[in-house]
């Protein structure tokens, strides 16, 4: 499939919109912590078992972005976003026949590993296009539409709470909620799917003028043999792993950390606090990720991981003696979260230029996989055994949040090594671009 190109006078301004529907659709996957309760309830699961759809989802997303990148690259980005509906719609309709017969390992199949695809493909589909169409604000274009993943649970959060409300938390009713998101996401996600278009002089299309990338170039495979790389995976991975601790467990977290008060946690306004979470995460991608491009890449990472510990250190220490204290600090940690996600391409495109910056970002998200079953893991499972000792309340959770602190800090010092990527790493410039170059500075 060619990508579509654009047509002389077509808008920039269009792309952010098409990538935008495909994001706030998958961007479902933080809103997971919603079925969480009911899912428990109705097939006995404990709270270790329930996150298994979400840690698998988030294994497969980075899975496929690092496999599937360079497909994207050389497809484009309309069949990219083709392959992300198909698959995330078909995860959802899997779960409903899942939660329909009561085999929750369909469900884990069905949203956890092929709606995984889904969001591996889908949530890096726009990017290299984004970046191509925006030079001059890659931090800003990709935070637009990135901003959409993080956002997608401000939707599907209060939505999915209101449809378990109406069909029902037994098997039964979570199968029909689960049907209704699929049918639902695969519309949206259609708008941008006919609505994206490439840069003529991206495409390489018959009648365009293809530019040569300008700056330092660096080539995927090449990318994987600098140490920047793997800097910047670890960075990713602990700023993630602390973020999606909180944010997999937390509508249970909330419930837990107040249920001794005299102001107890009722399910909607924990279902509340997962859509501010979500908006936060939201807000985090566009206006961190834009004031990178202010202040650079490496600044506002150690704003995300620095700052972010002492917000963790605040919850560990002071979060159940004031809900506006423990709320505040999650959704700076979230946005920091967030921020970190819709940052990290820019940054990728400063350090290896945009030669095939879609298929290194594609790479980089491993780092998401390892930390989706590592931030879920530590919580719940941490938290199922202080349960089991007989603690109750915060307590659950203050260890916890002692790992994500060092967590933090091993991602801040690894920050701090990057360096800019030798030359011997660059890919030389296509003769073609050099001799138009010379042809239009004679002329």
């Amino acid at each position: 499939m060619s990508p579509p190109v654009a047509p002389p006078g077509w808008s920039r301004w269009l792309v952010p919109p098409a990538a935008l529907s495909v994001h706030l659709s998958i961007g479902q996957a933080y809103a997971w912590s919603v079925f969480k309760p009911p899912l428990e309830s109705a097939l006995g699961l404990s709270g270790t078992q329930s996150a298994l759809p979400f840690q698998l989802g988030i294994v497969m997303l980075g899975l496929s972005a690092a496999f599937g990148g360079t497909l994207v690259e050389r497809n484009g980005p309309r069949w990219a976003m083709t392959v992300a509906l198909i698959c995330f719609s078909s995860g959802f309709l899997l779960s409903a026949l899942g939660a329909s017969l009561e085999q929750y390992w369909l469900i884990v199949f069905g949203y956890g590993f092929v709606g995984g695809i889904g969001l591996g493909i889908g949530y890096i589909s726009p990017v290299s296009t984004l970046i191509k169409w925006f030079p001059d604000r890659p931090g800003m274009a990709t935070g637009i539409a990135i901003m959409g993943f993080g956002g997608g649970a401000l939707i599907a959060s209060p939505w999915s709470a209101q449809m378990l409300e109406s069909f029902g938390g037994d098997s039964s009713g979570i199968a029909v909620a689960f049907l209704v998101h699929g049918l639902s996401y695969a519309v949206f996600m259609l708008l941008g799917v006919l609505l994206v278009r490439v840069p003529p002089h991206a495409s390489g299309a018959r009648g365009t003028a293809r530019q040569a990338p300008t700056g330092p170039q660096v080539s995927a495979k090449q990318a994987l043999r600098t140490p920047q790389f793997w800097l910047l995976w670890t960075v990713l991975c602990m700023n993630v792993t602390a973020g999606i601790g909180i944010l997999e467990k937390a509508a249970p977290m909330i419930t837990d950390f107040f249920a001794d008060t005299s102001t107890p946690v009722s399910v909607t306004a924990a279902a509340g606090f997962v859509a501010l979470l979500s908006a936060a995460n939201m807000a985090g991608r566009i206006g961190w990720s834009s004031t990178s491009d202010l202040i650079g890449r490496k600044n506002i990472y150690r704003v995300y991981l620095g700052v972010g510990a002492v917000m963790y250190a605040l919850i560990a220490l002071f979060g159940d003696t004031s809900k506006p204290l423990f709320i505040l600090c999650a959704l700076v940690i979230l946005s920091f979260y967030g921020g970190g996600f819709a940052t990290i391409p820019a940054y990728l495109k400063d350090l290896f230029g945009t030669y095939q910056v879609g298929a290194i970002h594609g790479r980089l998200l491993t780092a998401w996989s390892l930390a989706g079953v590592l931030g879920p893991l530590i919580v719940n499972w941490i938290a199922d055994r202080q349960e089991e000792a007989g603690r109750h309340g915060a307590s659950l959770y203050g260890l916890s949040f002692v790992i994500m602190i060092g967590l933090l800090v091993v991602g801040f010092v690894a920050n701090e090594l990057v360096r800019p990527v030798d030359p011997r790493h660059h890919v030389p410039q296509p003769k073609e671009a050099d001799r138009v170059q010379q042809q239009s500075e004679s002329a």
